[in-house]
């Protein structure tokens, strides 16, 4: 779409354009913000070790801080925290010996390190 303006109105016409692709960019950047804070809890959720299944059941992801310009999500387990470390990264027995790690956080964290910025890329395109 081509608009007529005078020079003393230019300024203002790219000011206004600049600004709705800001607004535009925010949105889309949060979009991808929330799917990728959805895909890693889920990807964590489907490779946590699971016994009793509230350990894998516990992981959410949850909005920290949000501002028309930003938004920060965090993937945490809520109430099994404590064990998080433990499970990821082995531990030692009490009578002895160690038990192996399972990494299930780590590879999460990097596929969604890796979709968040295909989104970003894909949006502000």
């Amino acid at each position: 779409m081509s608009k007529n303006v005078s020079i003393d109105e230019m300024a203002d016409v790219i000011n206004e354009g600049l600004k709705e692709y800001a607004t535009l960019a925010s949105t889309e950047v949060k979009k991808a913000v929330r799917k990728s804070a959805k895909t890693v809890k889920e990807q964590i959720q489907s490779g946590a070790p699971s016994r009793t299944g509230r350990y894998k059941e516990s992981w959410v992801a949850t909005k920290q801080s949000e501002s028309s310009q930003s938004l920060q999500m965090v993937v945490h387990s809520k109430n099994r925290y404590q064990l998080a470390h433990l499970l990821e990264k082995g531990h030692a027995k009490r009578g002895g010996g160690r038990v192996a790690g399972r990494p299930h956080i780590a590879p999460a964290e990097q596929a969604g390190v890796e979709q968040l910025q295909s989104l970003i890329e894909k949006a502000l395109k």
